[in-house]
């Protein structure tokens, strides 16, 4: 058999299209994870008894008690999400994972004229550092494993009403940004000087969600 001419050889096959860019996936994974933790049914909370004893409306510890587990249904999910796409735990996961949950957590305190925030000893943000009250709280969770969240009366800015407190615990996916010092981003080392939220392992106090329901009668 002849070989062809060199100008009649036909030209290799094109390459395969190129994968999607990992954080073009990362997007689009995560996005769809916020929509539906978001977009899921709302259980009604069998809390009425707990809210009538502290002097609420019956239902308004147990929207608090809901609204928290949907945030942390939220965090703990896009975390692990992100972990699994194995992009760079850089600015831009950040604002991909963590902020959407701070956002949920302003929206729904404005909604329902709630005093929400996240509170910590080990925080990251010096805003989220924990109050005298607040310390405290953790302190109890600190000591007890098992004690998943509390409710106190109590009374912020001349204003009497309820704090729902709900632990948060470090979970693997946590680690990419708040396990060992030396491991922890580029970016948190450069705007968060203060950074005290690194150095833990799994199953550890993270910190806790903290809610106060204003209206106790």
């Amino acid at each position: 058999m002849r070989t062809p001419p060199l100008d009649r050889v036909l030209p290799p096959p094109p390459p395969p299209p190129l994968a999607m860019p990992i954080v073009v996936a990362m997007r689009r994974m995560l996005l769809t994870v916020l929509l539906t933790v978001l977009l899921a049914p709302r259980p009604v909370a069998a809390q009425a008894t707990a809210a009538q004893a502290n002097g609420l409306p019956a239902d308004a510890l147990g929207r608090a008690v809901v609204e928290i587990e949907r945030l942390d249904a939220l965090r703990s999910t896009l975390a692990a999400t992100f972990a699994q796409t194995g992009a760079p735990a850089d600015k831009q996961a950040f604002t991909t994972v963590c902020a959407p949950v701070g956002r949920a957590m302003k929206e729904s305190a404005v909604t329902n004229g709630w005093q929400s925030r996240q509170i910590a000893v080990k925080y990251r943000n010096v805003a989220n550092a924990a109050d005298g009250e607040g310390a405290r709280a953790l302190a109890m969770f600190a000591r007890d494993s098992a004690l998943r969240s509390m409710s106190l009366l109590t009374m912020i800015n001349g204003v009497r009403g309820t704090r729902y407190l709900r632990r948060i615990t470090v979970e693997p996916s946590c680690l990419l940004c708040h396990g060992a010092r030396t491991s922890r981003p580029a970016f948190v080392a450069t705007e968060y000087p203060n950074d005290r939220a690194y150095g833990f392992r799994v199953g550890d106090l993270r910190g806790a969600y903290s809610v106060f329901i204003p209206g106790t009668r």
